[in-house]
């Protein structure tokens, strides 16, 4: 193993020196927690004559990203063979190191492992584990590394805590900063933290498991001034409901939610909300309903949320820009393969606390509050706080405000009405 030039940051020694069966690490952002899985790898593949070790992230696409070239890189001294079409590397004593995605279980079936790393586990269905890897470490007794950053107090949150609490033997709980990595300079950290939310920043550098939806917004937060900024451009984010005319699944007990326009005033200064409108409408009255907050507003970016009820809200709302000669372009507002609760947390949670949105006050105000403040509450409607986040795939704005907005063409929005 020396041949292979082991070099450890301190808190990976720690780890590293540990023989216990099952080691659960909890590390911020940038901490080395990748590198210390390869090496672990490869040092319990070379342990394992002609055995198999996993290495799992949450996608396979993720896991080649993560671990590939890694591995290849640290342990080309021991590495007979690679196959970068199946993602597995065979070692000189026979050894194989697989990488694997929890999103695709059916191809981690069958197999004797004799260790295995989870890494992002809190990004990971349970079940993986549970029902299926747990089972193929029994045989050989092999052992497991659960590394990741946490997500709000999910499974990994229990797993954590039963490895630090309870007095089984075969758990270790480790817990690190983004801090503890020595090679990461703190003066950055200390940059990343102004311009995150607290909450963004205790979860994704300090490694903490926050509760979601405990204070996540903050009264004290919101501001209000009925004074429009003068300097800036509006941007409309429409967060769709079903409709009755295309929702062939709606059964009488099913509640569909408002559809909500944010209208939002961005200048380098933040965000001015001037408003939002919503409610519960047919498919036409949703296209004026559109339609007439951009003759009134002229937007330079109008986003739409991309699904089913976008496609048929699209022919109406193309209807009225023919009738009055109106035109303007739709963006189509995604997901971006992020939770809500993540999407909103990071477009608005931030922005809230450091005084970068203010509300202009309106009816809208107490129904938007309301959902604001009880996020991400499964039982509560959050259409108006949505259409609000999606302004940031709109708003060609930096997060921190460093840098004076580019201008834009305002959208010819009012000829022929």
């Amino acid at each position: 193993m020396t041949d292979l030039n082991i070099e450890l940051l301190p808190w990976q020694q720690q780890v590293w020196a540990d023989d216990t069966r099952f080691k659960i690490v909890a590390a911020g952002r940038r901490t080395g927690k990748s590198r210390l899985a390869a090496w672990m790898l490869i040092v319990n593949a070379l342990q394992a004559d002609k055995g198999h070790v996993f290495y799992v992230a949450p996608t396979q696409g993720q896991a080649r990203d993560i671990m590939w070239t890694t591995l290849l890189d640290l342990g080309h001294e021991v590495i007979s063979g690679s196959h970068v079409n199946n993602l597995q590397i065979k070692l000189i004593n026979g050894a194989t190191i697989s990488l694997k995605g929890a999103d695709r279980p059916e191809t981690m079936r069958g197999v004797s492992l004799k260790f295995l790393v989870m890494d992002e586990y809190a990004d990971m269905k349970p079940e993986v584990f549970e029902q299926i890897l747990r089972p193929a470490l029994a045989d050989q007794k092999g052992c497991a590394m659960f590394i990741g950053t946490p997500m709000g107090r999910n499974h990994f949150y229990e797993l954590y805590k039963y490895a630090e609490l309870s007095n089984d033997p075969t758990y270790a709980a480790y817990h690190f900063t983004s801090y503890d990595n020595p090679l990461l300079d703190p003066d950055e950290i200390d940059i990343a933290k102004k311009s995150m939310s607290s909450y963004a920043f205790r979860q994704e550098f300090m490694a903490s498991f926050e509760a979601r939806g405990s204070e996540m917004f903050k009264e004290d937060w919101v501001q209000f001034s009925e004074d429009r900024p003068e300097v800036g451009d509006y941007y409309i984010a429409v967060d769709l409901a079903g409709f009755e005319e295309v929702n062939k699944k709606k059964t009488k007990n099913s509640k569909l939610d408002d559809t909500a326009i944010a209208v939002v005033k961005v200048n380098e200064h933040g965000w001015y909300v001037d408003n939002i409108i919503y409610g519960r409408w047919s498919l036409d009255e949703t296209a004026a309903k559109i339609f007439q907050a951009v003759r009134d507003y002229r937007p330079v970016s109008v986003g739409i949320e991309r699904g089913i009820a976008k496609q048929a809200v699209m022919s109406p709302l193309m209807d009225l820009q023919k009738r009055y000669g109106t035109f303007f372009r739709v963006e189509e507002l995604t997901h971006g393969n992020k939770k809500k609760t993540d999407r909103v947390m990071w477009a608005l949670q931030g922005r809230f606390e450091n005084g970068y949105i203010t509300l202009n006050k309106g009816e809208w105000n107490s129904r938007f509050l309301d959902q604001l403040f009880q996020f991400p509450d499964p039982l509560t409607h959050d259409d108006l706080v949505d259409a609000l986040a999606y302004i940031d795939q709109l708003a060609n704005v930096a997060y921190d405000y460093d840098y004076e907005i580019e201008d834009h063409e305002i959208l010819d929005v009012v000829a022929g009405y």
